[in-house]
Formats: C-alpha cells, sequence, structure tokens
C-alpha cells in the first residue's frame, strides 16, 4: 500500500514538472489517500497485534 502511495507521488512530481496540472493533483490526492489508508491499517495492526503463543 505504502509503495503505491509514493509511485502516484512520484507520478504527480514528474507530470507537475512538465505542466499537467490536472493529472498531477488527481496522483497527488490519490497518493494522500492510499498514505491514509496504509497509516490506518498500520496502526490497527499494531493494536490487534498477534499472540504468538496462540
Amino acid at each position: 500500500m505504502l509503495h503505491y502511495a509514493v509511485v502516484f507521488f512520484i507520478v504527480a512530481i514528474i507530470a507537475a514538472i512538465l505542466g499537467f496540472g490536472g493529472i498531477a493533483g488527481t496522483a497527488a490526492w490519490i497518493a494522500q489517500i492510499l498514505f491514509v489508508v496504509f497509516l490506518v491499517l498500520f496502526l490497527v495492526s499494531l493494536l490487534t497485534g498477534r499472540n504468538p503463543k496462540v
């Protein structure tokens, strides 16, 4: 998930450098959403954890 966020962020930077504002904005928005989803899932996995004794 974090990998996809980084990929969309890089696409947004390249599109912004080349002057494609709409594509850059959309890619940055997707990267932001994916990063937030990654953070939520990461926190949930930290809180729930796995019990190695089971």
